[in-house]
């Protein structure tokens, strides 16, 4: 009788917790169960096995909205993944092979053949897993790695581009000069030096999210792990992590897009 006329006189904490379950233990005391803000979280986590307390993964939905699809999804991935790489192995077999091809027009078709093996690389292989195995656990460690080598590649691929487009710049304005102007060694350079820009550019994006700290919410709705999708999901406060980003695409990209045309 004295917890009913509790339970009544604090009707206005009952309907505080609307979503809370009135239960009974043994002894007959009513207890209240812990009130369910998250619940369509919880039941994510829940789904992929995934409690609160597991601070080191992260869940890959894969497409959003056509999750039931997966299966017929992965069919062309997994067409032109394949595709890709053998196109790609055999122009640097050719290549490599014929040494009449030894130019540096080729030599940069070959850095960019590669820079695509390791872009399709770093993101179908996970995503396959997740269509097919249902596989979509990752962990903090390996989202940061593939975020870091996925955005280092796309960089370095818009480097070689713009390397391209100087190569044809002065093969067609100064024809006499183009051996002496670019050699083998000075594009190995250059290619070099596209790679060094690149790490350098992208390595404070994962030490920045590092930093950061992940609550409860856990889940990144594509099939990899992008900057801004992993940085959304972090409880602290991503101000830098946000102008940064856009720091990189004026700089570095808006810099290469205006070199190349």
């Amino acid at each position: 009788m004295v917890l009913q006329g509790l339970l009544h006189k604090n009707n206005w904490q009952a309907e505080k917790y609307a979503h809370s379950i009135m239960t009974t233990d043994n002894s007959g005391t009513y207890i209240l169960s812990i009130s369910e803000p998250k619940r369509s979280t919880d039941h994510l986590m829940a789904a992929f096995n995934l409690s609160d307390s597991d601070h080191s993964s992260f869940i890959l939905t894969g497409i959003p909205g056509l999750e039931a699809a997966h299966s017929w999804i992965s069919i062309p991935f997994f067409t032109f993944y394949i595709i890709g790489l053998l196109e790609n192995f055999m122009v640097l077999f050719v290549v490599g092979k014929e040494e009449t091809l030894h130019a540096p027009m080729y030599l940069l078709l070959c850095m960019l053949g590669l820079t695509e093996i390791s872009a399709s690389t770093a993101i179908v292989p996970k995503a396959l897993s997740i269509f097919w195995f249902n596989l979509k656990g990752i962990t903090v460690g390996g989202c940061l790695t593939q975020m870091f080598f996925l955005h280092v590649i796309s960089v370095t691929h818009s480097a070689i581009l713009m390397t391209m487009a100087l190569d044809r710049y002065v093969a067609i304005c100064n024809p006499l000069r183009y051996a002496t102007v670019l050699t083998n060694a000075r594009i190995a350079k250059l290619a070099l030096v596209c790679l060094t820009r690149a790490v350098l550019f992208i390595l404070p994006l994962p030490l920045l999210l590092s930093r950061q700290p992940f609550c409860a919410n856990r889940i990144i709705a594509h099939t990899y792990c992008d900057h801004m999708a992993v940085a959304k999901i972090s409880c602290g406060d991503i101000t830098v992590n946000r102008r940064y980003g856009l720091l990189l695409v004026f700089v570095v990209l808006g810099f290469d897009l205006t070199v190349i045309a």
